[in-house]
């Protein structure tokens, strides 16, 4: 069995998803703190084994299913590369990998994390093929990873900032099934999504836009609220919000006008004005936070 093959079942890129896990570190301005971040480091890669845990269970649920799909087909599980048994085994040790990682991160981060992982196994089996709840269950997976985050290095999360993550999990779920909507109305794509038939592309697209407006109105109150304030003993981070604004239009942009909202990871990890627009959000972000801290 390939290394490769390997990091495509546990969906390797993926993991960019769980960088959400150290949003608190560095809003809690703890980045410099060795053990905080030896901790959000050790949450960061428990939730690489959780996620790619149930992408397995997933793709063994579905793999019938995947054999249809176009793109899915190819996944080693659907395309026979790797068995059943297979990935049982693989999956076993990512989960002792996942406790031994949890062992180190207390009680309340283990909760959070078993919660992510069951959530996870009922979105699988009944939470993606049900409309609205797709999505829902989508953004509480993000959420889980910030609170999980903020476990691991024993600090409070704003609101807002929970408001914030909230909001932009499910717009990018939302954006996501509109893709696939695209895709399903060209009668060569034959889409496996059961849950796509109870929406429509004029309603995904009143979805996305309230959530791209909760997105850019959350994070701009978590800027400028008083606790963010007094904790960062600055106003400047409201400069960071036109990043904010720029990524979700840029991602608006190339969903709208290129399909391309399938796959989150792909866009954030190959369109270089959204790779710019992210990294320039961290360094202001980051500058502004250390010019405090100096």
């Amino acid at each position: 069995m390939k290394t490769k093959t390997i990091a495509k079942l546990i969906r390797v890129p993926q993991w960019i998803k769980n960088l959400f896990v150290l949003v608190p570190l560095v809003f809690s301005m703890n980045i410099l703190h060795a053990d905080s971040l030896k901790f959000a480091v050790f949450a960061f890669f428990a939730f690489c084994m959780a996620s790619s845990l149930v992408y397995i269970i997933n793709d063994i649920v579905d793999r019938e299913s995947d054999k249809m799909h176009p793109k899915k087909k190819e996944r080693p599980i659907a395309s026979g590369v790797i068995s059943v048994p297979q990935a049982i085994a693989i999956a076993a040790i990512l989960l002792v990998v996942n406790l031994v990682l949890c062992s180190q991160l207390g009680m309340y981060f283990i909760l959070t994390n078993f919660g992510y992982i069951l959530l996870n196994i009922f979105y699988t089996f009944y939470a993606k093929n049900v409309v609205l709840l797709d999505i829902f269950s989508i953004a509480a997976g993000f959420m889980l990873r910030v609170i999980a985050g903020a476990y691991a290095i024993n600090v409070e999360v704003s609101s807002w900032l929970l408001l914030t993550t909230m909001f932009l999990s499910l717009f990018l779920a939302i954006m996501k099934r509109r893709s696939e909507l695209v895709l399903t109305a060209d009668s060569t794509h034959n889409s496996t999504r059961k849950v796509l038939t109870n929406y429509t592309v004029a309603f995904t697209d009143q979805m996305a836009t309230i959530s791209a407006a909760a997105v850019i109105i959350c994070y701009a109150l978590y800027t400028t609220s008083q606790r963010t304030i007094d904790i960062f003993k600055t106003e400047e981070l409201i400069f960071t919000t036109p990043f904010v604004v720029f990524g979700i239009f840029r991602y608006m942009y190339l969903v709208y006008k290129y399909d391309q909202g399938e796959n989150t990871t792909e866009i954030m990890l190959h369109d270089v004005p959204m790779i710019t627009n992210i990294l320039m959000y961290g360094a202001v972000t980051v500058l502004i936070i250390y010019k405090v801290l100096g």
